[in-house]
C-alpha cells in the first residue's frame, strides 16, 4: 500500500509563501492523478489543485488560481505545492492524495482514495 507523507507546512504572514511537499513511499504511475486538498476548522475538505501527468492536465480551484502551483517529480516520487501571496483564508490542514483509480483527474475529493496525514498551514494577517 502506497503511503503519502506531507511536509512543509508552517506559519507565515499574509503575502508570504510556503512550499508543501508530499512524498510517496513507492512509485506512482503517470496514469494516477495526484492532488492537494485542504480543510479549515469547522469546514469541509476542499480541493486546491491536482495534476494528471499522463496528459499534462492540471486543475486549480478558483480560490488559488494564479497564486498556487502544483508540480510533480516522478523520479523522486514527490508532489509539490508552491503557495504564493498567501492570505488568512488559506489557513488549514493540507493533504495530498492519489486518485482512486487510473484515468481520472479533477477536483472531486470522492475520486481520491489514498490520503496523507496532512500538514498545517497558518496564515496570519
Amino acid at each position: 500500500q502506497v503511503q503519502l507523507v506531507e511536509s512543509g507546512g508552517g506559519s507565515v504572514q499574509a503575502g508570504g509563501s510556503l512550499r508543501l511537499s508530499c512524498s510517496a513511499s513507492e512509485f506512482i504511475t503517470n496514469t494516477y492523478c495526484l492532488g492537494w486538498f485542504r480543510q479549515a476548522n469547522g469546514k469541509e475538505r476542499e480541493a486546491v489543485a491536482s495534476t494528471y501527468p499522463y496528459n499534462g492536465d492540471i486543475y486549480y480551484s478558483d480560490s488559488v488560481k494564479g497564486r498556487f502551483t502544483i508540480s510533480r517529480d516522478n523520479a523522486k516520487n514527490m508532489l509539490y505545492l508552491q503557495m504564493d501571496n498567501l492570505t488568512p483564508e488559506d489557513t488549514g490542514m493540507y493533504y495530498c492524495a492519489r486518485g482512486r483509480k487510473p484515468g481520472y483527474c479533477g477536483l472531486t475529493a470522492g475520486n481520491f482514495a489514498l490520503w496523507g496525514q496532512g500538514t498545517q498551514v497558518t496564515v496570519s494577517s
